[in-house]
């Protein structure tokens, strides 16, 4: 590089003006990968200039993976107990702690001719070779697909056609493609609009699992990202609080 471009890439760095473009690393959940989308669109109406790089997956391995210093400034899990715990170990501000979301869950199947409306008839039909929920062990949408099913009283006999997902979106990709005929998934996805009007889906009764609390915490690295405490700001405001309701999430009380 010529010695005289270099000095004027020097002088622009130090100009006030000039300076780097904010990042925040986020963990969320994969009952939030549409919903995040829209999330950031909103966030970006006010502050253009912050990069918001968005990584979704199941809540347990983010747990485990931000316990063990991998680098994201917020986490957005689907239960409040894996912030909670990443709160106890150290490696997040309890201060940032909060619930943003009530998750919900529904039966579905890209199939015509099945239809979810009984759901204990539906899980027991025939045609159901296979059948989707996500991992129990680490997924808090799996372990309330378990929780609904042992409700319904169907568990033992479903439990040779399960197809269990890494996360909730592998779980419901297995359903959109036909490698599972039917499935419980997150009400968040099918009423997204990727896949709105896809099949056919009867949200599980609230009663039947223990209620998905989704909290959302900074990290102890997030803490010190202006951008990141800010952005969690955001998703405690009416703007957002408006696309997760979109969404098909129910609301936590609001906080002052």
């Amino acid at each position: 590089m010529p010695r005289i471009l270099r000095l004027l890439l020097g002088l622009a760095a130090a100009l006030p003006g000039a300076r780097a473009a904010e990042t925040v690393a986020v963990a969320a959940a994969s009952d939030l990968v549409f919903c995040l989308e829209a999330l950031r669109t909103e966030f970006a109406r006010t502050e253009p200039a912050v990069a918001v790089r968005l990584t979704t997956g199941s809540s347990g391995n983010f747990f485990a993976q931000i316990r063990h210093g991998a680098p994201f400034d917020v986490f957005l899990s689907a239960d409040v107990r894996y912030p909670r715990e990443l709160v106890a170990a150290g490696a997040a501000d309890g201060r940032s702690l909060a619930l943003y979301a009530i998750g919900r869950i529904v039966l579905w199947t890209n199939r015509a001719d099945l239809n979810p409306a009984d759901p204990a008839a539906f899980v027991r039909h025939p045609a159901v070779k296979k059948f989707a929920i996500a991992n129990p062990q680490h997924a808090p949408y799996g372990q309330a697909a378990r929780e609904a099913l042992l409700a319904l009283g169907v568990w033992t006999e479903v439990q040779p056609r399960l197809v269990l997902g890494e996360n909730i979106a592998q779980t419901a990709q297995f359903v959109q493609t036909g490698n599972a005929e039917a499935g419980i998934v997150a009400l968040s996805l099918v009423l997204a609009p990727a896949l709105q009007g896809l099949g056919r889906w009867q949200e599980l009764p609230e009663s039947l699992y223990r209620p998905l609390e989704q909290a959302l915490v900074l990290t102890v690295a997030g803490t010190r990202n202006p951008a990141a405490v800010r952005f969690a700001a955001f998703l405690r405001s009416p703007a957002a609080r408006a696309v997760f309701e979109r969404y098909g999430f129910r609301l936590p009380p609001a906080l002052p």
